[in-house]
């Protein structure tokens, strides 16, 4: 049975503060201190802080300690960014930290409850110029909330999916440095020569008007375009804006398969390769290179791009200007490496590609299983989805993820009691199956006690395993 509840009846709303900066004691020491850009991303857990301070600046400032397990959520500016704490941090006065309150609430649900009322919050959003969360905002929620049991049970279904997330990503980022370590070794070995950038693009380009050519909007134009934020918030190209362009700006600038994108205002300097064509264009926020490969093999040039002499290089534009800096194509161009021949870039290559589709197969997973999580997530917090049937204890195991319903549910509100491909939410499952089949059987019998693959006859899954790895 649901109750309701004001958030503010919920948790302990807790403000934050800065020490003084002009107090050199009050900083740079082991207490993680967290602003918004340290959590804009779409993680579950906030895990480092850019900037630390000391016990002393603790001491001496408004800002507090929050605890491992709490909440922390942006409440000026850019609103309504939410993360758990992986561990103890303080943090300034732009965020609240939420602490859920015993017997009512447990953080871990309260993140998602969050999650799932983020653009009630934005709307209710008070500031004529700044968009700002305040205690009255949470004041004025109405939330359901129900039992300690349900909400644990929803809390592990969820968390089981970022948890999943979060291992693909802590995968990419090994890879990502194996494929580094492994190219800056070859180039220290088997450099032949020196060139620079504009020796090896047949061209080089910034991209659309971000306001007459590309403007993004709020509907499904079936373009997207990529932005400086999208690159500095690592966004993937399925989070990216879509924009309203005529067929020419399309043309001109479509985004295709290994043409390299490099920001060249505000964030400078970050990059990416394009693995295929897209449906995206790019705003003149960024430089687009089209590698000209009888030179060199276009990533090996993102890898060149990755390394600390080209981050070092493009630095240089920082410290040369206290305005808002901003990167000519020219000087872009200019930046000179080693290159190899082209025997041991195929030599090479052999290795780093087969590091890099992994990579991307890795990344398209964890699309999926945002995509399955946020499809859940409604459907649980309403009650849609019936869970009391659920034997979820062994989730707890750190060896194996084991799924098992007692029997049938006697209700099945979220699929219907006969298999419908046609039914809205089962649809959206389906689409997923040719690439993303184990996910689908395993969430569709937690819920339904129905057993997809043995030809659509209802019966009992007594179990369900996938090995954690």
């Amino acid at each position: 049975m649901m109750k309701t509840y004001f958030l503010s009846d919920i948790m302990d709303i807790i403000g934050g503060g800065t020490p003084k900066t002009s107090i050199a004691e009050y900083w740079s020491g082991d207490i993680p201190w967290l602003s918004v850009k340290d959590f804009n991303t779409d993680d579950k857990y906030v895990k480092k802080t850019e900037k630390c301070i000391s016990k002393l600046g603790l001491e001496n400032s408004s800002t507090v300690l929050l605890q491992t397990g709490d909440l922390i959520i942006s409440a000026r500016g850019t609103v309504g960014e939410l993360a758990m704490l992986a561990y103890p941090m303080a943090f300034n006065q732009s965020c609240y930290g939420l602490r859920a309150k015993s017997g009512i609430v447990t953080n871990n649900f309260l993140y998602y409850l969050l999650k799932h009322n983020l653009r009630i919050l934005k709307n209710n959003t008070h500031g004529s110029v700044f968009d700002t969360i305040t205690r009255d905002t949470f004041d004025n929620i109405q939330v359901s909330l129900p039992s300690i049991t349900i909400q644990n049970k929803i809390s592990v279904i969820l968390s089981a999916l970022d948890d999943k997330i979060e291992l693909n990503q802590r995968q990419n980022n090994n890879l990502e440095q194996q494929a580094q370590a492994l190219y800056v070794n070859n180039i220290e070995l088997y450099k032949e020569r020196n060139i620079k950038v504009e020796d090896i693009v047949i061209t080089a380009n910034t991209g659309a008007d971000a306001i007459q050519k590309a403007p993004i909007v709020d509907y499904d134009t079936g373009v997207k375009c990529v932005r400086v934020g999208d690159m500095s918030n690592k966004r993937s190209y399925s989070d990216w804006g879509y924009a309203k362009v005529t067929d020419d700006v399309f043309s001109q600038y479509q985004l295709k398969k290994d043409d390299i994108i490099v920001t060249r205002t505000a964030s400078l300097g970050l990059n990416t390769i394009i693995s295929k064509n897209l449906d995206a264009v790019y705003n003149n926020g960024l430089i687009r290179l089209t590698i000209n490969k009888d030179v060199i093999v276009p990533l090996l040039v993102y890898r060149q791009f990755q390394t600390d002499d080209f981050k070092n290089y493009i630095s240089k534009i920082e410290g040369e200007t206290s305005v808002r800096p901003n990167m000519k194509i020219n000087y872009l161009l200019q930046y000179s490496f080693a290159v190899m021949n082209k025997e041991k870039q195929k030599e090479l290559i052999n290795v780093l590609e087969p590091l890099w589709n992994k990579q991307e197969q890795l990344i398209e997973e964890n699309t999926r299983l945002a995509a399955i999580r946020d499809a859940l997530l409604p459907k649980l917090m309403s009650g849609e989805i019936d869970v009391s049937n659920v034997d979820i204890s062994a989730l707890t195991s750190t060896d194996k993820l084991s799924f098992r319903c007692r029997s049938p549910p006697k209700k099945i509100s979220f699929f219907p009691d006969k298999f419908n491909p046609n039914s809205g939410i089962c649809d959206f499952f389906i689409r997923q199956i040719v690439t993303f089949f184990p996910y689908f059987c395993t969430f569709y019998a937690l819920f339904t006690g129905y057993n997809f693959i043995s030809k659509h006859s209802l019966c009992c899954v007594n179990q369900i395993e996938r090995i954690r790895t």
